[in-house]
């Protein structure tokens, strides 16, 4: 085998794992602060901390491809989908079908958004519908995981934070081979 080939690859793989691991976080802090939300718990504002923390990471991560800029304009976004879940997620606390209709409307539109920045990075590799299609399909699987833990449905809740998972991995192997094939120079 040639020893560059498997540096390469051995540099794709990693970028994939350290991809995985960003948004893995996201789900897990995600998770924590539904759980203590809906608990009351004491630890809610130490893990809504943790999750913005998560979304800088994941902005810091495409830097070196997509330039400063690119990522402070992600990790702008990425804040905007975590404090529009947070405020979805009140909302349903508190039986507000009102506040629970206009966030979640907001919440959306940013994923849409958010989309809409990706697939402008990297049109070719993450097209704008595709990007549309894996943020609403974790939005919907988010607030299943939520309504679940709020009704204190325990099995659903589970089976919604695996589906959750399972989500995410793909979406972050999706971002990760976007972004090496993107720049294959960089592996």
């Amino acid at each position: 085998m040639n020893t560059a080939t498997m540096n390469i690859t051995e540099k794709q793989t990693g970028f994939q794992k350290a991809m995985r691991k960003l948004w893995e976080d996201h789900i897990i802090w995600t998770r924590q602060v539904i759980v203590s939300a809906a608990a009351g718990l004491p630890d809610l504002s130490f893990a809504v901390e943790r999750l913005m923390q998560n979304q800088v990471d994941i902005g810091n991560a495409v830097k070196p491809f997509y330039g400063d800029a690119g990522g402070d304009a992600l990790i702008k976004l990425l804040k905007e989908h975590i404090s529009g879940a947070y405020e979805v997620l009140l909302a349903a606390k508190a039986g507000n079908n009102t506040k629970l209709e206009a966030a979640s409307k907001a919440w959306y539109k940013n994923a849409d958004d958010i989309a809409v920045f990706l697939a402008g990075a990297n049109p070719q590799f993450w097209p704008a519908k595709e990007m549309k299609a894996h943020m609403k399909e974790h939005l919907d699987l988010t607030l299943a995981e939520a309504v679940a833990r709020l009704h204190g449905k325990w099995a659903d809740d589970i089976a919604a934070y695996e589906k959750v998972h399972m989500q995410i991995l793909g979406m972050a192997d999706m971002l990760a081979n976007g972004i090496i094939s993107q720049f294959p120079k960089k592996f």
